[in-house]
C-alpha cells in the first residue's frame, strides 16, 4: 500500500485547510478509500489523508426546524437502526440497511455512501490495468464494448456507462433531501456529477457536513426496495425509492444511470402502480448485457408503488 500521510483535524475548518494542500484526501469510514489505495487502481493515489473522525460532533440523528438532520460521520448502522428514521423516513432506513454487510455498516458513514467512487471493474482494475475513460481523457469507456452486465440503460453522461453505486441517494432523492456542505447547500439530486474519477461536485478542499431531510407531509409513505446478484451484501442491479401520499410523489432509481435516477414519467403515473413501472423504464435502452434491468425496473417500481398504497 502506498505510504501516506495522517493528518488528524480537531475542527472542520482544520481538515479543510488540510485539504487545501496537494494530493489530499478525506477519509471517513475508509471502507471506500482504503480499499482503492491498496489496490493500487489510479495513477493519482493520495499523499495525504484527512481523518474526519477526530472532527467532534458530526455524528448525530435529531429532528429540528421542520427537518430531520444527520451528521455526515453517522454510521450506516446507526441511521439503520434509528426509531426516528424507520418511522418517519423508512425508505433511508431501509436503504441504510440494504448497504454491503453488518461490519461495514458499522463503520461506513453516510457522507461516505454518497461520496463513493464508482464501482466498474475496468475503473476499479488493480494497477491502473485499464485504459479507462474516467481516469484517462484519452481513454476510451472499455465497458460499452467489454463486459456491461451491471451499467447504464439510459445512456451515458460525458462517455461513461457506469452506474452510481450509492445505496442512500435514491432514497434521499425521493425524500427530497439536501445536503451541507462547507461551502454551499444544494438537492441531493444535483450534488452527483461525472467528471473524471469524481461522482460529485464537492472542491478538493470541500467535506458533506450534514444530509437535511424535510419532515414527510401526513400521509406520506416510503419504500426502498433493491435487487441485487448477492442479497447479503451486493451493489443493487436495480434500486427504487419512492415517497408518496396518493397520486403525489417521487420515485428515484438506482443502479441503472450515473447518477440517481429521478423518475418523473413514473411519478406522473401515480397511484396506478402497473403504469407507474412501465413508465419508469420508458427511454431505457439496454447495453448487450444488460437488457434485464429494464424487467426490472418496471418490476420493482411496482412493488415499491403498491407498498406505499
Amino acid at each position: 500500500m502506498k505510504e501516506f500521510t495522517l493528518v488528524k483535524p480537531l475542527s472542520i475548518d482544520d481538515a479543510v485547510s488540510a485539504l487545501g494542500e496537494a494530493n489530499s484526501a478525506a477519509l471517513a469510514g475508509g471502507t471506500d478509500l482504503l480499499g482503492k489505495m491498496k489496490s493500487y487502481y489510479s495513477p493519482t493515489m493520495p499523499d495525504t489523508l484527512v481523518n474526519l473522525k477526530t472532527i467532534p460532533d458530526m455524528a448525530y440523528i435529531k429532528e429540528e426546524s421542520g427537518m430531520l438532520k444527520i451528521g455526515a460521520l453517522t454510521t450506516l448502522t446507526d441511521i439503520a437502526e434509528s426509531s426516528t428514521v424507520k418511522s418517519n423516513y423508512s425508505a433511508l432506513a431501509e436503504a441504510a440497511r440494504k448497504v454491503a454487510t453488518p461490519e461495514l455498516r458499522n463503520a461506513g458513514t453516510i457522507g461516505g455512501n454518497l461520496c463513493q467512487g464508482v464501482w466498474c471493474w475496468y475503473l476499479r482494475t488493480e494497477w491502473n490495468h485499464f485504459n479507462c475513460l474516467r481516469k484517462n481523457p484519452n481513454g476510451i469507456c472499455q465497458a460499452l464494448l467489454g463486459d456491461n452486465r451491471y451499467h447504464s440503460i439510459f445512456g451515458a453522461v460525458a462517455g461513461c456507462v457506469a452506474v452510481n453505486p450509492s445505496d442512500t441517494a435514491p432514497a434521499l432523492v425521493a425524500l427530497d433531501a439536501k445536503i451541507v456542505t462547507t461551502n454551499q447547500t444544494v438537492d441531493v439530486g444535483d450534488f452527483f456529477t461525472v467528471d473524471g474519477e469524481n461522482t460529485t461536485i464537492l472542491d478538493d478542499d470541500e467535506i458533506v457536513t450534514e444530509i437535511q431531510v424535510p419532515t414527510p407531509a401526513s400521509g406520506t409513505k416510503s419504500a426502498f426496495i433493491k435487487y441485487s446478484q448477492r442479497k447479503s451484501f451486493d451493489f443493487a442491479l436495480v434500486s427504487v425509492a419512492v415517497a408518496r401520499a396518493g397520486s403525489s410523489g417521487r420515485i428515484c432509481l438506482g443502479g441503472v444511470y450515473n447518477l440517481p435516477m429521478r423518475a418523473e414519467s413514473a411519478e406522473a403515473a401515480l397511484p396506478d402502480a402497473e403504469a407507474a413501472g412501465e413508465a419508469a423504464a420508458s427511454g431505457a435502452s439496454a447495453l448487450p448485457n444488460n437488457s434485464y434491468k429494464i424487467q426490472l425496473v418496471k418490476t420493482l417500481v411496482k412493488r415499491a408503488v403498491a407498498t406505499t398504497a
